[in-house]
């Protein structure tokens, strides 16, 4: 009898066990488990994505809860549509007018944080013209960009703005040159095909086509146009006031992203202690692989607390405004910036102190 009890005991416990393991399995993880926020991300394959490839790299984005998807696009110009209607969360780029005739149209799109700007010696963007045109005299000086071919990402945007800058140094108008739009990357190909016989080209593009012998560096962005608020990061409007929480996690992820990107730099190069950690994914995540090549590569700079440059921003707009690119209506830099994200952030982090470590 005692057997048959002990056995009865032994079954019984066996079963408890078999439905606390099957309810942990069939139970535990769908009651625990949340899946990932979907986040769409705009970049223009510009060095200064750098913050979205390396959030994703590093698992900055995974440790917030998001599932981030980059979306390439020629220029942040083609972005704006999408950002109005949803399709897009966040997008990466210049600003252009179009952004602020879609302000303007009620669009509320807004810029939320720094993705690239002018810092002296940071020209990761620059004037560049075809090396067989330097070499046999037909480019000397500023003044012989006169009915040049220049190749610029998209109209209406801080890259004209910047080739504006640079034609004024030859007394010319911006109408003074034949204007063609490439995205950065293609700009390779172009000057292999002479298609193109100058151009305002970002890295890593810029880097690949002076290796290849097929352009000069004339003039960075730094000193033609210093202070440029280059990219910035944009927010829809859906993104901003329907999903906060998510847009928050987003820029946390972003900004410990930049703050290591900020690591690498040193001296306007990729010199600092977490220079190599960076090139690695750098190579991984652009159309530049070769590893080596980064070290001699202008890097773009960001700021590492998020802000963006208004003062930058109000010359581009005064340009769009001169091109008569702007819509009549009131619209200005103030209105079209959302600062409380990276000041969320910052404020819950702290502001960036740089590394110590020994450079790389």
């Amino acid at each position: 009898m005692t057997g048959s009890t002990d056995s009865r005991q032994a079954f019984n416990c066996i079963c408890r066990l078999l439905f606390v393991l099957f309810a942990v399995v069939a139970w535990g993880p769908a009651a625990n488990a949340k899946d990932p926020d979907q986040v769409q991300v705009g970049i223009a394959r510009t060095m200064s994505d750098a913050g979205y490839y390396i959030a994703d790299a590093m698992g900055y984005f995974h440790d917030e809860g998001l599932a981030v998807t980059l979306v390439p696009f020629k220029s942040a110009a083609q972005m704006i549509a999408p950002l109005g209607t949803g399709e897009l969360d966040v997008g990466g780029g210049t600003v252009s007018a179009g952004f602020y005739n879609a302000a303007l149209r009620g669009v509320h799109v807004k810029i939320v944080a720094d993705e690239a700007s002018m810092k002296p010696g940071y020209g990761y963007s620059s004037l560049m013209v075809r090396q067989d045109l330097v070499d046999d005299g037909h480019y000397k000086s500023f003044a012989d960009l006169r009915g040049m071919k220049v190749a610029i990402g998209a109209p209406g945007t801080g890259t004209a703005a910047a080739l504006n800058a640079v034609l004024k140094r030859g007394d010319l108008k911006f109408s003074d040159a034949n204007i063609v739009y490439l995205g950065f990357p293609e700009h390779l190909a172009a000057y292999s095909n002479k298609a193109i016989d100058a151009s305002i080209t970002n890295e890593p593009t810029m880097t690949a086509i002076i290796k290849a012998g097929l352009a000069k560096r004339i003039i960075g962005n730094d000193v033609s146009y210093p202070n440029q608020q280059t990219a910035v990061v944009f927010y829809a409007e859906n993104f901003i006031a329907n999903r906060r929480d998510v847009a928050q996690r987003f820029m946390r992820a972003y900004l410990r992203a930049v703050r290591l990107y900020n690591d690498a730099l040193s001296d306007g190069h990729f010199a600092g202690p977490a220079a190599s950690q960076v090139i690695d994914i750098l190579a991984k995540y652009t159309t530049l692989q070769d590893v080596a090549a980064y070290r001699d590569l202008i890097p773009s700079a960001v700021n590492p607390d998020g802000k963006v440059n208004l003062v930058g921003l109000d010359e581009d707009l005064t340009f769009f405004r001169d091109q008569k690119l702007i819509q009549p209506g009131d619209v200005g830099v103030k209105q079209v910036v959302d600062t409380s994200f990276v000041d969320g952030v910052v404020g819950d982090i702290g502001p960036y102190h740089p590394a110590t470590a020994k450079s790389q």
